[in-house]
C-alpha cells in the first residue's frame, strides 16, 4: 500500500518518476483527467479523475469530484464519491464529505469526513452466487 507522510509529500519532486503529473498550488482545473502512474493536485480541481493507480491531494487543495482510483491519498479537501480498488488514507488535517467504497481504509486522528464507507474489493464480479440452501436430514 503506498502510504506518503505528509513530510514525504514535500519531498517528491516534480521531475521525479514517481510522479506523473502535477496541479500545483494557485492552479485551477475543470473537466476529466486521466492518468497512469501518480498524479499529485494541490490546486482546486473540478470534474471527473479516473485511474487504476495512485492520486494525491495534497494539503491545501480542493477536489470536488467523482473519483475511481487504485488508490488515494487525502491530505487537503474532496467533495465527492470515491472509489478505489486498493485503498484511500485520509491523513490530517483533510475533509472528505462524500461517500467512500474501497477494500481498505485508514482515517488518521483529526480528520473530518462525512459521508458512508463500504469496504469490499472494488474487482469482484457483480454478481455473487447464491449461498447453497441449507438441509437438514430429518428421520420420522
Amino acid at each position: 500500500m503506498a502510504m506518503l507522510k505528509r513530510e514525504e509529500l514535500t519531498s517528491i519532486p516534480a521531475a521525479s518518476g514517481d510522479l506523473n503529473a502535477l496541479l500545483g498550488r494557485g492552479s485551477e482545473f475543470e473537466g476529466k483527467l486521466t492518468f497512469e502512474g501518480t498524479v499529485r493536485i494541490d490546486g482546486k480541481f473540478t470534474g471527473t479523475i479516473v485511474t487504476n493507480d495512485v492520486l494525491v491531494v495534497g494539503e491545501g487543495a480542493k477536489v470536488s469530484a467523482e473519483i475511481t482510483c487504485g488508490t488515494v491519498i487525502v491530505h487537503g479537501e474532496i467533495n465527492g464519491n470515491v472509489r478505489a480498488k486498493n485503498a484511500v488514507e485520509l491523513h490530517h488535517p483533510a475533509k472528505m464529505r462524500g461517500n467512500i467504497e474501497a477494500p481498505s481504509l485508514m482515517v488518521e486522528k483529526g480528520v473530518i469526513f462525512e459521508g458512508q464507507s463500504k469496504m469490499e474489493a472494488l474487482d469482484k464480479t457483480a454478481s455473487k452466487p447464491a449461498p447453497a440452501p441449507a438441509v437438514a436430514a430429518v428421520k420420522p
